[in-house]
């Protein structure tokens, strides 16, 4: 069977993706196709991708192409003259300001497809321009090969703890939130009766929608840097072993629209970090290890700073894990298919 020709798209073009996942969690990196992006700024290339070009998000993270738990990250240009690389990160619902797990992965993609002119060994430092501030991440790099990454966080902070809020048929349960590039709500299983580590699935996305609706509800967050950056990306439930020890602790994020992460989330545990360090449960350069409650797979995380931002005291964190390749796909939209948009099954 002959291959689809490019006469055939509806735009009149081939969307290609380069296909990447860290700890489980899907990476598909945007690699022509798309059109440029215009803006002064990355948060305003956001706001316009967002108004104007949402519909090619949907062709390539939702069905048929994608599924309810794509992620995806497009390369734009940076107005920051130290970074090699700026990206707009996508999900099921819309674009996230940070994305660790992306990061990871797109610090050895830069270092394997030349956006760092000359990698150096045994680490390379790539600058990520991501919509919440540069991110700086080390890729390690022995042999003409990538291997692991890790990265240092924008200034984590926690917003505020203890929150009280009602869920119907859990009483009132209270609620630490954070930022780590994104903003989270967290709570520990115990609050539900789950487990992060064995409870169904489906029972840990109800319980962090259910929370994240609440917090929503009851709490107006914002952010010293730009009002584009204050808003409840999602809710992570965790194990509730926070005070610090050698043994791994899990948790599960669920973001966007009821949006599972396979990873640990490094975002989220960035704010995580954050949070321990703010309860005073680590020390500084103290190493812990985070673990997905539904892959295993685990990331390892520490505070290396203090910082402010704004008001708030904060923390540079160091996030450290390993990204793989899976694969590339040319993607088709043809006039006459009437799911070329893309849909997402309830």
């Amino acid at each position: 069977m002959q291959e689809p020709g490019a006469a055939t798209a509806t735009t009149g073009h081939v969307m290609r993706v380069l296909d990447m996942h860290t700890g489980g969690e899907p990476l598909r990196i945007i690699t022509g196709g798309f059109p440029a992006v215009p803006g002064p700024d990355l948060l305003s290339k956001r706001r316009y991708i967002r108004g104007r070009l949402d519909g090619l998000r949907r062709r390539l993270m939702l069905e048929p192409r994608g599924h309810r738990d794509m992620y995806g990250a497009l390369l734009v240009g940076s107005e920051l003259p130290d970074a090699h690389l700026a990206v707009l990160f996508m999900h099921n619902q819309g674009y996230s300001t940070m994305c660790g797990h992306a990061v990871l992965a797109l610090g050895r993609y830069a270092v394997d497809y030349g956006l760092v002119a000359q990698p150096s060994s045994p680490e390379t430092q790539v600058n990520i321009h991501c919509p919440c501030g540069l991110v700086r991440a080390y890729v390690q790099y022995e042999g003409g090969k990538s291997g692991r990454v890790r990265f240092h966080s924008v200034p984590a902070f926690v917003f505020a703890t203890d929150i009280p809020v009602d869920l119907p048929g859990h009483g009132k349960i209270v609620v630490d939130v954070v930022y780590g590039g994104a903003f989270y709500a967290f709570v520990s299983a115990d609050c539900f009766g789950l487990d992060v580590c064995s409870s169904k699935t489906r029972d840990l996305v109800d319980a962090a929608v259910a929370v994240t609706n609440a917090v929503k509800a009851r709490v107006k967050l914002h952010h010293p840097d730009s009002e584009d950056l204050a808003f409840l990306y999602g809710t992570i439930i965790t194990d509730g072993k926070d005070e610090f020890s050698k043994e791994p602790t899990a948790n599960i994020c669920v973001f966007a629209d009821a949006q599972v992460d396979r990873s640990p989330c490094g975002s989220g545990v960035t704010a995580r970090i954050a949070l321990q360090y703010h309860k005073g449960l680590i020390l500084l350069n103290q190493t812990r290890t985070f673990q997905s409650g539904l892959t295993n797979s685990v990331f390892t995380g520490k505070a290396v700073e203090e910082t402010k931002c704004g008001d708030f005291k904060a923390v540079v964190v160091e996030i450290s894990g390993q990204s793989h390749y899976t694969g590339t796909a040319n993607f088709y939209v043809e006039d006459d298919d009437d799911l070329k948009d893309g849909f997402l099954l309830r």
